[in-house]
């Protein structure tokens, strides 16, 4: 006799529906996080060599005459100054970044995935000091599973895709119901994905 866990009167044909447009949705996404839960578990023993790319320069004198210290510790840089960087060395800095300032140096942290970077500039002097280290892809999409400064958008994905990952295994389950009275290994199937887990976590995870 199947297990009678969710109503009779939930029509089959919506419960399919339901299913294969999650799966759709998730499909790419679950293939990724599925790939990188592989890397990421194997993280150590995959070789992963730092690109490093530094820029030494300075600033113009009439950018540098007009930048002026904010009042807070952590502020962002001028339009004018951001404008510079991106033209003049490929360097790209949201105005939504807040930089660290003080009376002799502005420091800002760019943190992104697969990767880190940083710039510094001399107030006084106007030197720029900006190191950008990569690690290549496999360290990026591992970054982009964990979310690892990748944003407020790619948060936001990651919980749609999570919703559809529920929606997915839930009508899954549903459609497991309507067929497990012919199919009598159904729920020690799902029993044992749920048993099997816990023994290795009480007996191998410390």
């Amino acid at each position: 006799m199947a297990l009678k866990i969710f109503p009779r009167h939930w029509h089959l044909g919506s419960l399919r529906q339901w299913h294969w447009i999650s799966s759709a949705v998730c499909l790419v996404g679950m293939l990724l996080f599925a790939a990188t839960g592989i890397t990421l578990n194997h993280a150590a023993i995959i070789p992963a060599e730092p690109v490093v790319t530094a820029i030494e320069t300075v600033l113009p004198q009439d950018l540098l005459d007009a930048v002026v210290v904010p009042d807070s510790e952590k502020a962002p840089l001028s339009n004018a100054l951001r404008d510079w960087l991106s033209k003049d060395l490929g360097i790209y800095i949201a105005g939504s970044v807040r930089a660290e300032w003080s009376d002799e140096e502005v420091y800002v942290a760019l943190p992104r995935p697969g990767g880190d970077a940083w710039l510094s500039l001399d107030l006084d002097s106007g030197d720029i000091l900006y190191e950008r280290t990569t690690r290549g892809w496999i360290a990026y999409l591992n970054d982009l599973h964990k979310g690892r400064d990748t944003g407020a958008v790619w948060s936001w994905f990651i919980d749609v895709f999570a919703v559809a990952c529920v929606v997915f295994c839930v009508s899954g389950l549903l459609l497991l119901q309507r067929h497990a009275g012919s199919r009598p290994t159904t729920w020690p199937m799902v029993g044992l994905g749920f048993v099997i887990p816990v023994i290795l976590i009480i007996l191998f995870v410390h």
